[in-house]
């Protein structure tokens, strides 16, 4: 372990820092500073020659900032010999424009790829990406890691009949997963996005009469979409609604739709830092996620298996 290194920028230097505890390490001394304009410059405190680096970073609001933040971390890295240069990104903004959906749009979420190989990056690591065809975009290894065992090990707190409701098609694949670990059934929320951040839910498809509800998703964004699942889902009878997501956008609108919804709790995770405004939501509980994102560390740096970690 005496090669290893972490770097963070500013995106989430909390989570940073339980990875480091939970290695047993300190992070590495660096300064990220701006100039007057906003340009920002990065400069390393101490030798990194030869060392296997792991930059901490999620690319969260303000996104640009933080990813320019990222690639210039990575820059500095490269260029000043680390031996490898593993990019953590708990948070991988730009993942929603992953295709074409309408013409002439960019595929950003490739473009953000080919800007952090070409910035100098050996591997990334990331968590629940929002489309599993992501890890494809690189020409660098991936290791996608999930959010699932610490979700897990809080659901199943939660009594009474439990169903697992995915809010659109594209989820299903994860709230079966959940499904089959807690042996609950699932449910869709069928829907039609008219344009982004905007949706209207049809109807529900499945059996939530008199259940508990959680509704499974990868990230809750402006939280529209989320909300109206949930009313939907009470409108159905179900007897509680829980939201749960690893990514805590919450841009706009998201606090007060949230604070105004029917959801008994929303759990999300600490892949972005909730804003002071969030942290004053009662219905939000935080689970931590250093303890795998360290534990992926320590193997990526020993060369153990990472996809051990989920059987």
């Amino acid at each position: 372990m005496n090669k290893l290194r972490i770097l963070t920028g500013n995106a989430n230097p909390e989570l940073a820092y339980k990875i480091g505890e939970y290695l047993g390490i300190d992070l590495l001394k660096a300064g990220v500073t701006q100039f007057s304009d906003g340009e920002i410059q990065i400069s390393i405190d101490e030798s990194v020659r030869g060392m296997d680096m792991f930059v901490v970073q999620s690319t969260c609001p303000p996104v640009n900032h933080n990813l320019m933040e990222l690639l210039i971390m990575i820059d500095a890295l490269k260029r000043a010999s680390a031996g490898r240069i593993t990019v953590v990104m708990p948070y991988y903004g730009y993942a929603r424009q992953d295709r074409k959906v309408i013409p002439r749009t960019s595929i950003s979420a490739r473009l953000v790829a080919n800007l952090v190989t070409v910035a100098g990056a050996s591997r990334i690591l990331a968590m629940d990406l929002h489309a599993g065809q992501i890890q494809g975009f690189f020409d660098i290894p991936v290791d996608h890691l999930y959010a699932l065992p610490v979700q897990l090990e809080y659901i199943k707190k939660i009594a009474g009949d439990v169903v697992v409701v995915s809010p659109d098609a594209g989820g299903v694949e994860r709230a079966r997963e959940l499904g089959k670990r807690i042996n609950a059934t699932i449910a869709i929320i069928d829907k039609r996005r008219e344009k982004a951040n905007e949706s209207k839910v049809m109807h529900v498809i499945g059996e939530v009469r008199g259940r508990t509800a959680i509704l499974l998703d990868d990230m809750i964004d402006t939280g529209g979409t989320i909300v109206q699942a949930a009313k939907a889902i009470v409108e159905d009878g179900a007897k509680m609604v829980y939201a749960c997501c690893t990514h805590p956008v919450l841009s706009g609108k998201a606090i007060e739709r949230l604070n105004e919804s029917p959801f008994e709790e929303v759990i999300v995770t600490n892949t972005i830092p909730l804003s002071e405004e969030a942290k004053k939501l009662q219905k939000i509980k935080v689970l931590d996620v250093s303890p795998i994102l360290g534990e992926a560390i320590k193997r990526i740096h020993s060369d153990a298996s990472v996809s051990s970690l989920f059987i």
